[in-house]
């Protein structure tokens, strides 16, 4: 018989989580708020950014709202990845878009779900 249980109250609480994937939100600057300025590089943009996707580096991509920027989920796990890749964007080299980015990871309390062993 195994003596083994499946209680997760017992199991150990994970201290980091990997990053899996990272939530790039970008922002027009001062120079990227003139429509004049804006739309020639736009040309530029759109291409570049549907290679991006195309290369499965951009897993989703978003209009925020206002027309203010964009949000990205990135398939990569680097932060400084993420800000070389945008940054060699059309608007980046230009200087009229900014980006914040958020690692994320996966949602390590669903752990508290399972009940049965991993199967290998």
């Amino acid at each position: 018989m195994n003596n083994e249980t499946n209680n997760t109250a017992d199991a150990p609480v994970a201290q980091s989580n990997p990053t899996t994937k990272i939530l790039a939100i970008g922002r027009l600057t001062a120079k990227g708020s003139v429509p004049s300025d804006l739309l020639p590089v736009m040309g530029k943009e759109v291409p570049a950014t549907v290679r991006l996707y195309l290369a499965g580096k951009i897993e989703q991509w978003w209009a925020k709202p206002d027309l203010s920027g964009v949000v990205f989920i990135l398939n990569l796990t680097n932060t400084e990845e993420a800000h070389q890749l945008l940054e060699k964007l059309p608007l980046g080299v230009a200087g009229m878009m900014e980006f914040d980015f958020v690692p994320l990871a996966p949602l390590l309390p669903l752990n508290f779900l399972l009940t049965d062993s991993p199967e290998a």
